[in-house]
């Protein structure tokens, strides 16, 4: 299911949080099922994409600011 638009930032960056704690809990010789294996990958792979998006999600952020 995904996320409704009004709260997919939030929704989305509590499961994130909840991903980014499993890696570090984990010992890194977890029997990951392929899914899981690809779905690590993917996460990986948006992070870079993320990070490429800094200057543009910052500019959202002070602009919501300005409005509120």
């Amino acid at each position: 299911m995904s996320n409704m638009s009004y709260c997919r930032f939030e929704n989305t960056s509590r499961q994130l949080q909840d991903v980014v704690d499993a890696i570090h809990e984990s010992d890194c010789n977890d029997d990951l099922s392929k899914y899981e294996q690809d779905g690590l990958e993917v996460i990986l792979d948006l992070a870079y994409e993320v990070i490429g998006l800094k200057d543009k999600i910052s500019n959202i952020i002070e602009n919501q600011y300005e409005q509120n």
